[in-house]
Protein backbone atom coordinates (compact mmCIF):
# COMPACT_ATOMS: atom_id res chain seq x y z
CA UNK A 1 0.00 0.00 0.00
CA UNK A 2 1.16 3.37 -0.98
CA UNK A 3 2.71 5.35 2.23
CA UNK A 4 2.09 2.27 4.34
CA UNK A 5 3.91 -0.36 5.94
CA UNK A 6 2.87 -3.83 5.19
CA UNK A 7 2.62 -4.50 8.50
CA UNK A 8 3.22 -2.85 12.20
CA UNK A 9 2.66 -3.31 15.88
CA UNK A 10 -0.22 -1.49 16.92
CA UNK A 11 -3.05 -0.19 14.10
CA UNK A 12 -5.19 2.71 14.99
CA UNK A 13 -8.64 3.53 13.37
CA UNK A 14 -9.32 7.30 13.66
CA UNK A 15 -6.98 10.14 14.00
CA UNK A 16 -9.08 12.46 16.43
CA UNK A 17 -7.19 13.49 19.72
CA UNK A 18 -7.18 10.10 21.15
CA UNK A 19 -5.71 7.91 18.08
CA UNK A 20 -3.10 10.65 17.35
CA UNK A 21 -2.49 10.82 21.05
CA UNK A 22 -1.83 7.42 21.31
CA UNK A 23 0.31 7.27 17.91
CA UNK A 24 2.65 9.57 19.56
CA UNK A 25 3.32 8.09 23.05
CA UNK A 26 3.73 4.44 20.86
CA UNK A 27 6.80 5.96 18.63
CA UNK A 28 8.06 7.49 21.29
CA UNK A 29 8.61 4.18 23.02
CA UNK A 30 9.52 2.40 19.88
CA UNK A 31 6.54 0.39 18.61
CA UNK A 32 5.77 0.25 14.79
CA UNK A 33 2.57 2.20 14.63
CA UNK A 34 0.11 3.02 11.76
CA UNK A 35 -3.17 5.42 12.15
CA UNK A 36 -5.70 5.75 9.41
CA UNK A 37 -8.07 8.00 9.05
CA UNK A 38 -10.69 8.31 6.71
CA UNK A 39 -11.03 11.75 6.52
CA UNK A 40 -8.27 14.41 7.66
CA UNK A 41 -7.17 14.52 10.86
CA UNK A 42 -9.27 15.92 13.77
CA UNK A 43 -11.87 16.74 10.55
CA UNK A 44 -15.02 15.80 13.34
CA UNK A 45 -15.34 16.73 17.04
CA UNK A 46 -11.54 17.31 17.59
CA UNK A 47 -11.64 20.18 16.09
CA UNK A 48 -15.02 21.54 16.94
CA UNK A 49 -15.08 21.33 20.61
CA UNK A 50 -14.68 23.94 23.09
CA UNK A 51 -10.92 23.73 23.67
CA UNK A 52 -11.02 23.12 27.68
CA UNK A 53 -8.19 21.88 29.57
CA UNK A 54 -10.10 20.97 32.74
CA UNK A 55 -10.38 19.32 36.15
CA UNK A 56 -13.33 20.80 37.40
CA UNK A 57 -16.56 18.65 37.66
CA UNK A 58 -15.57 15.66 35.70
CA UNK A 59 -16.94 12.85 36.69
CA UNK A 60 -14.74 11.68 39.51
CA UNK A 61 -12.83 8.53 37.75
CA UNK A 62 -11.65 11.18 35.00
CA UNK A 63 -10.04 13.58 37.50
CA UNK A 64 -6.58 11.57 37.64
CA UNK A 65 -6.50 11.77 33.87
CA UNK A 66 -7.23 15.47 34.13
CA UNK A 67 -4.55 16.22 36.15
CA UNK A 68 -2.17 13.77 34.28
CA UNK A 69 -3.15 15.59 30.88
CA UNK A 70 -2.46 18.99 32.86
CA UNK A 71 1.15 17.89 32.82
CA UNK A 72 1.13 16.51 29.55
CA UNK A 73 -0.22 19.17 27.45
CA UNK A 74 2.48 21.59 29.85
CA UNK A 75 5.27 19.49 28.06
CA UNK A 76 3.86 19.33 24.70
CA UNK A 77 3.29 23.08 23.74
CA UNK A 78 7.35 23.30 25.13
CA UNK A 79 7.53 20.92 21.93
CA UNK A 80 4.83 22.67 19.23
CA UNK A 81 2.30 25.46 19.13
CA UNK A 82 -0.92 23.40 20.52
CA UNK A 83 -2.44 26.62 21.95
CA UNK A 84 -2.02 25.60 25.73
CA UNK A 85 -2.71 27.91 28.76
CA UNK A 86 -2.95 27.66 32.29
CA UNK A 87 -5.47 30.54 32.37
CA UNK A 88 -7.87 29.48 34.99
CA UNK A 89 -11.22 28.07 35.02
CA UNK A 90 -14.34 29.39 36.93
CA UNK A 91 -17.88 28.03 37.75
CA UNK A 92 -19.92 30.51 38.46
CA UNK A 93 -22.08 30.66 41.09
CA UNK A 94 -25.76 32.21 41.59
CA UNK A 95 -26.78 30.93 44.58
CA UNK A 96 -26.72 28.50 47.55
CA UNK A 97 -27.63 25.43 45.25
CA UNK A 98 -24.80 26.23 43.34
CA UNK A 99 -22.34 26.72 46.21
CA UNK A 100 -23.93 23.16 47.80
CA UNK A 101 -23.09 20.80 44.28
CA UNK A 102 -19.84 22.17 43.90
CA UNK A 103 -18.85 21.86 47.45
CA UNK A 104 -20.21 17.85 47.69
CA UNK A 105 -17.88 17.67 44.20
CA UNK A 106 -15.01 19.07 45.86
CA UNK A 107 -15.42 17.04 48.90
CA UNK A 108 -15.32 13.91 46.56
CA UNK A 109 -13.04 14.51 44.07
CA UNK A 110 -9.97 15.37 46.43
CA UNK A 111 -9.55 12.17 46.59
CA UNK A 112 -9.05 11.50 43.63
CA UNK A 113 -6.11 14.16 43.82
CA UNK A 114 -8.45 16.91 42.51
CA UNK A 115 -7.48 20.61 43.78
CA UNK A 116 -9.88 23.25 43.65
CA UNK A 117 -10.46 26.66 46.03
CA UNK A 118 -13.61 28.95 46.02
CA UNK A 119 -14.21 32.67 45.47
CA UNK A 120 -16.27 34.85 47.52
CA UNK A 121 -18.15 37.42 45.64
CA UNK A 122 -15.71 39.97 45.60
CA UNK A 123 -13.07 38.13 44.55
CA UNK A 124 -15.26 37.17 41.61
CA UNK A 125 -15.91 40.22 40.66
CA UNK A 126 -12.61 41.43 41.00
CA UNK A 127 -11.25 38.69 37.98
CA UNK A 128 -14.31 39.60 36.01
CA UNK A 129 -15.85 42.17 33.70
CA UNK A 130 -18.48 44.71 34.80
CA UNK A 131 -21.73 42.33 35.38
CA UNK A 132 -25.17 42.38 35.56
CA UNK A 133 -26.16 39.08 37.36
CA UNK A 134 -25.61 38.48 41.45
CA UNK A 135 -22.57 36.45 41.10
CA UNK A 136 -22.23 34.50 44.73
CA UNK A 137 -19.22 32.95 44.36
CA UNK A 138 -17.48 30.45 42.25
CA UNK A 139 -15.27 27.23 42.19
CA UNK A 140 -12.15 28.07 41.22
CA UNK A 141 -9.06 25.67 39.29
CA UNK A 142 -5.91 27.87 38.70
CA UNK A 143 -4.30 24.94 36.83
CA UNK A 144 -6.95 24.08 34.75
CA UNK A 145 -6.64 25.41 30.95
CA UNK A 146 -7.32 25.87 27.22
CA UNK A 147 -5.98 24.39 24.39
CA UNK A 148 -6.65 25.19 20.59
CA UNK A 149 -9.01 22.33 19.09
CA UNK A 150 -7.52 23.86 15.29
CA UNK A 151 -4.00 22.99 16.33
CA UNK A 152 -4.02 20.48 19.00
CA UNK A 153 -4.09 17.16 16.90
CA UNK A 154 -2.28 18.22 14.48
CA UNK A 155 0.49 19.25 16.68
CA UNK A 156 0.84 16.39 18.27
CA UNK A 157 0.61 14.35 15.15
CA UNK A 158 3.80 16.33 13.78
CA UNK A 159 5.26 14.85 16.72
CA UNK A 160 4.21 11.46 16.65
CA UNK A 161 5.34 11.63 12.84
CA UNK A 162 8.91 12.86 14.09
CA UNK A 163 8.95 10.22 16.86
CA UNK A 164 8.20 7.54 13.61
CA UNK A 165 4.51 6.78 13.60
CA UNK A 166 3.03 6.36 9.96
CA UNK A 167 -0.56 8.41 9.46
CA UNK A 168 -2.43 7.93 6.69
CA UNK A 169 -5.52 10.39 5.42
CA UNK A 170 -8.52 9.88 3.27
CA UNK A 171 -7.75 5.83 4.26
CA UNK A 172 -10.56 4.53 5.73
CA UNK A 173 -10.48 1.46 7.48
CA UNK A 174 -13.16 -1.33 6.53
CA UNK A 175 -12.29 -3.68 9.27
CA UNK A 176 -10.06 -6.11 10.90
CA UNK A 177 -8.91 -9.28 10.45
CA UNK A 178 -8.62 -12.45 12.72
CA UNK A 179 -6.32 -15.26 12.39
CA UNK A 180 -6.68 -18.24 15.16
CA UNK A 181 -8.98 -15.90 17.15
CA UNK A 182 -6.65 -12.90 17.61
CA UNK A 183 -6.87 -9.67 15.43
CA UNK A 184 -3.86 -10.04 12.38
CA UNK A 185 -4.37 -6.87 10.87
CA UNK A 186 -6.85 -4.42 9.50
CA UNK A 187 -8.41 -4.05 6.23
CA UNK A 188 -8.12 -0.58 4.45
CA UNK A 189 -9.48 0.74 1.31
CA UNK A 190 -6.31 0.20 -0.19
CA UNK A 191 -5.66 -2.93 1.44
CA UNK A 192 -4.62 -5.40 4.05
CA UNK A 193 -2.59 -3.84 7.09
CA UNK A 194 -0.78 -6.62 9.23
CA UNK A 195 -1.47 -5.47 12.96
CA UNK A 196 -0.62 -7.50 15.51
CA UNK A 197 -3.08 -5.28 17.95
CA UNK A 198 -5.85 -2.85 17.17
CA UNK A 199 -7.49 -0.03 19.00
CA UNK A 200 -10.38 1.25 17.46
CA UNK A 201 -10.99 5.58 17.96
CA UNK A 202 -13.09 6.25 16.09
CA UNK A 203 -15.81 8.74 17.86
CA UNK A 204 -18.96 9.32 16.50
CA UNK A 205 -17.81 5.84 14.15
CA UNK A 206 -16.99 3.45 16.99
CA UNK A 207 -20.63 1.62 17.39
CA UNK A 208 -20.70 1.29 13.87
CA UNK A 209 -17.04 -0.34 13.38
CA UNK A 210 -18.02 -2.07 16.32
CA UNK A 211 -21.03 -3.51 15.71
CA UNK A 212 -20.27 -4.97 12.33
CA UNK A 213 -17.76 -7.39 14.13
CA UNK A 214 -20.36 -8.65 16.72
CA UNK A 215 -19.21 -6.10 19.86
CA UNK A 216 -21.70 -3.95 21.29
CA UNK A 217 -21.10 -1.01 22.09
CA UNK A 218 -23.97 1.54 23.80
CA UNK A 219 -23.09 4.74 21.83
CA UNK A 220 -24.93 7.55 20.07
CA UNK A 221 -24.34 10.91 18.71
CA UNK A 222 -24.93 14.27 19.99
CA UNK A 223 -25.33 16.90 18.32
CA UNK A 224 -23.00 19.82 19.67
CA UNK A 225 -23.03 23.63 18.47
CA UNK A 226 -20.15 26.43 19.37
CA UNK A 227 -19.60 30.07 17.90
CA UNK A 228 -16.76 31.82 17.71
CA UNK A 229 -16.06 36.36 17.99
CA UNK A 230 -13.93 38.06 15.71
CA UNK A 231 -10.74 39.14 18.11
CA UNK A 232 -11.80 41.14 20.55
CA UNK A 233 -10.61 42.78 24.13
CA UNK A 234 -13.38 41.90 26.64
CA UNK A 235 -10.63 42.11 30.12
CA UNK A 236 -11.58 38.78 30.29
CA UNK A 237 -8.53 35.88 29.55
CA UNK A 238 -10.59 33.24 32.65
CA UNK A 239 -12.85 30.38 31.18
CA UNK A 240 -15.70 30.61 32.69
CA UNK A 241 -18.67 28.54 33.01
CA UNK A 242 -22.41 30.14 33.64
CA UNK A 243 -24.63 27.57 33.65
CA UNK A 244 -26.37 28.90 30.49
CA UNK A 245 -23.43 30.09 28.91
CA UNK A 246 -19.70 29.05 28.40
CA UNK A 247 -16.84 31.21 27.40
CA UNK A 248 -13.04 31.44 26.68
CA UNK A 249 -10.42 33.36 25.67
CA UNK A 250 -8.57 32.03 22.38
CA UNK A 251 -5.54 32.17 21.06
CA UNK A 252 -6.68 34.29 17.71
CA UNK A 253 -7.89 36.77 19.97
CA UNK A 254 -11.78 36.49 19.99
CA UNK A 255 -14.16 34.27 22.01
CA UNK A 256 -15.25 30.37 22.17
CA UNK A 257 -19.15 30.34 23.17
CA UNK A 258 -21.16 27.76 23.88
CA UNK A 259 -23.67 26.83 26.55
CA UNK A 260 -24.45 22.66 27.44
CA UNK A 261 -27.48 23.46 26.63
CA UNK A 262 -26.88 23.82 23.22
CA UNK A 263 -26.79 20.13 22.32
CA UNK A 264 -29.38 18.10 20.67
CA UNK A 265 -29.83 14.27 20.56
CA UNK A 266 -31.31 13.27 17.23
CA UNK A 267 -33.71 10.60 16.96
CA UNK A 268 -32.10 7.84 14.99
CA UNK A 269 -32.58 4.22 14.89
CA UNK A 270 -30.11 3.42 17.31
CA UNK A 271 -32.01 5.86 19.88
CA UNK A 272 -34.83 3.28 19.75
CA UNK A 273 -32.01 -0.07 19.67
CA UNK A 274 -30.24 1.79 22.59
CA UNK A 275 -33.25 3.03 24.20
CA UNK A 276 -33.34 0.78 27.78
CA UNK A 277 -29.83 1.85 28.46
CA UNK A 278 -30.12 5.53 27.56
CA UNK A 279 -33.82 6.76 28.23
CA UNK A 280 -32.45 7.33 32.25
CA UNK A 281 -29.79 9.85 31.28
CA UNK A 282 -31.89 11.57 28.53
CA UNK A 283 -34.91 11.95 31.62
CA UNK A 284 -32.10 13.12 33.98
CA UNK A 285 -30.38 15.30 31.30
CA UNK A 286 -33.45 16.95 29.88
CA UNK A 287 -32.45 20.34 30.64
CA UNK A 288 -28.98 20.25 28.75
CA UNK A 289 -29.81 18.02 25.74
CA UNK A 290 -33.09 18.18 23.72
CA UNK A 291 -33.88 15.26 21.74
CA UNK A 292 -34.99 16.03 18.33
CA UNK A 293 -36.28 14.25 15.55
CA UNK A 294 -34.84 15.09 12.02
CA UNK A 295 -33.55 14.24 8.57
CA UNK A 296 -30.33 12.14 10.20
CA UNK A 297 -33.25 9.67 11.29
CA UNK A 298 -33.69 8.23 7.49
CA UNK A 299 -30.05 9.20 6.47
CA UNK A 300 -29.04 6.72 9.47
CA UNK A 301 -31.33 4.34 8.74
CA UNK A 302 -30.11 3.62 4.78
CA UNK A 303 -26.70 3.18 6.78
CA UNK A 304 -26.08 -0.83 6.69
CA UNK A 305 -25.24 -2.30 10.18
CA UNK A 306 -23.27 -5.25 8.83
CA UNK A 307 -21.10 -4.65 5.69
CA UNK A 308 -18.40 -6.16 3.98
CA UNK A 309 -14.49 -5.21 4.10
CA UNK A 310 -14.03 -6.12 0.52
CA UNK A 311 -16.08 -3.55 -1.00
CA UNK A 312 -17.10 -0.04 -0.15
CA UNK A 313 -17.81 0.52 3.45
CA UNK A 314 -19.92 3.62 5.06
CA UNK A 315 -16.91 4.95 6.04
CA UNK A 316 -15.98 5.59 2.81
CA UNK A 317 -19.38 7.22 1.80
CA UNK A 318 -19.23 9.55 4.44
CA UNK A 319 -16.33 10.47 5.48
CA UNK A 320 -17.12 13.92 7.48
CA UNK A 321 -19.55 14.43 9.84
CA UNK A 322 -20.49 18.19 9.73
CA UNK A 323 -23.95 18.98 11.12
CA UNK A 324 -25.69 22.22 10.91
CA UNK A 325 -25.40 24.22 14.26
CA UNK A 326 -28.15 24.33 16.52
CA UNK A 327 -29.29 27.82 16.06
CA UNK A 328 -31.40 28.14 18.98
CA UNK A 329 -29.26 26.32 21.46
CA UNK A 330 -25.83 29.51 20.34
CA UNK A 331 -28.13 32.41 20.09
CA UNK A 332 -29.78 31.62 24.10
CA UNK A 333 -25.84 31.43 25.21
CA UNK A 334 -25.01 34.69 23.07
CA UNK A 335 -27.54 36.08 24.41
CA UNK A 336 -27.25 35.18 27.83
CA UNK A 337 -22.99 36.13 28.18
CA UNK A 338 -24.18 39.28 26.48
CA UNK A 339 -26.59 40.18 29.64
CA UNK A 340 -24.55 39.03 32.02
CA UNK A 341 -21.35 40.59 30.76
CA UNK A 342 -22.52 43.94 28.45
CA UNK A 343 -18.63 44.83 27.04
CA UNK A 344 -19.35 41.64 24.80
CA UNK A 345 -22.68 43.65 23.40
CA UNK A 346 -19.26 45.29 21.15
CA UNK A 347 -18.17 41.70 19.99
CA UNK A 348 -19.06 40.46 16.75
CA UNK A 349 -19.47 36.70 15.34
CA UNK A 350 -17.54 35.40 12.93
CA UNK A 351 -18.64 31.60 12.41
CA UNK A 352 -20.56 29.15 13.84
CA UNK A 353 -20.39 25.40 13.68
CA UNK A 354 -21.64 21.91 14.55
CA UNK A 355 -20.27 18.64 15.20
CA UNK A 356 -21.23 15.13 17.17
CA UNK A 357 -20.27 14.10 20.18
CA UNK A 358 -20.06 10.32 21.09
CA UNK A 359 -22.25 9.80 23.87
CA UNK A 360 -22.34 6.61 26.56
CA UNK A 361 -25.38 5.80 28.95
CA UNK A 362 -23.21 7.14 31.76
CA UNK A 363 -21.30 9.88 29.94
CA UNK A 364 -17.68 8.21 30.41
CA UNK A 365 -15.56 6.78 27.80
CA UNK A 366 -14.63 3.18 27.57
CA UNK A 367 -10.98 2.71 27.53
CA UNK A 368 -10.27 -1.06 27.44
CA UNK A 369 -9.00 -4.23 25.90
CA UNK A 370 -12.02 -6.12 24.64
CA UNK A 371 -11.31 -9.35 26.39
CA UNK A 372 -13.62 -11.49 23.39
CA UNK A 373 -11.12 -9.74 20.75
CA UNK A 374 -8.18 -10.72 21.75
CA UNK A 375 -5.72 -7.92 20.23
CA UNK A 376 -8.27 -5.24 20.11
CA UNK A 377 -8.87 -2.01 22.16
CA UNK A 378 -11.32 0.76 22.11
CA UNK A 379 -11.35 4.32 23.49
CA UNK A 380 -14.40 5.39 22.70
CA UNK A 381 -17.58 7.44 24.07
CA UNK A 382 -15.75 10.20 25.62
CA UNK A 383 -19.24 12.27 25.66
CA UNK A 384 -17.57 15.40 25.31
CA UNK A 385 -14.57 15.01 27.43
CA UNK A 386 -12.06 13.75 25.17
CA UNK A 387 -9.93 16.59 24.06
CA UNK A 388 -9.15 18.11 27.31
CA UNK A 389 -7.24 14.62 28.57
CA UNK A 390 -6.84 13.16 25.37
CA UNK A 391 -2.72 13.54 25.50
CA UNK A 392 -3.13 11.45 28.88
CA UNK A 393 -5.62 9.04 27.57
CA UNK A 394 -3.07 8.16 24.53
CA UNK A 395 -0.33 7.82 27.10
CA UNK A 396 -2.52 5.43 29.19
CA UNK A 397 -3.66 3.30 26.02
CA UNK A 398 -0.47 3.39 24.54
CA UNK A 399 0.55 1.33 27.91
CA UNK A 400 -2.46 -1.04 27.46
CA UNK A 401 -1.13 -1.47 24.37
CA UNK A 402 2.21 -2.51 24.88
CA UNK A 403 1.20 -4.90 27.36
CA UNK A 404 2.08 -2.48 30.20
CA UNK A 405 0.24 -0.97 33.27
CA UNK A 406 -1.59 2.67 32.78
CA UNK A 407 -0.48 5.46 34.56
CA UNK A 408 -3.75 5.86 35.68
CA UNK A 409 -6.23 3.26 36.87
CA UNK A 410 -8.64 2.74 33.74
CA UNK A 411 -11.10 -0.16 35.71
CA UNK A 412 -13.87 2.23 35.58
CA UNK A 413 -13.79 2.44 31.98
CA UNK A 414 -14.27 -0.58 30.80
CA UNK A 415 -16.91 -1.82 28.12
CA UNK A 416 -18.50 -5.04 30.84
CA UNK A 417 -20.20 -2.27 32.79
CA UNK A 418 -22.61 -1.92 30.05
CA UNK A 419 -23.14 -5.86 29.81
Amino acid sequence: MAGAPDSVDVAIVGGGIIGVSTAYWLARAGVRTALFEKGTLACEQSSRNWGWVRTLSRDLPEVPLALLANRRWQEIQQQVDVGYRQNGLLYLQENDRDALEHTRWLENAKSYGARAEFLSQREVRQRLPESGRAWTGAMYSASDGVAEPQLATVGIAALARDAGATLLEHCAVRGIERSAGHVSGVVTERGLVRAQNVLVAAGAWSRLFCGNHGIEFPQLKVRGSVLRTEPFDANLSLSINGKDFTCRKRADGGYTVSQFSASVAELVPDSFRLMRKFIRPWIANRSIVRVRLSDRFIDEWKIPTRFATHSESPFERCRVLDPLPYAKGIDQAWTRLQESFPVFKGARIAQSWGGYIDVTPDAMPVIAALPDNPGLFLASGFSGHGFGIGPAVGECVAALLRGGRSPVDLAAFSLSRFA
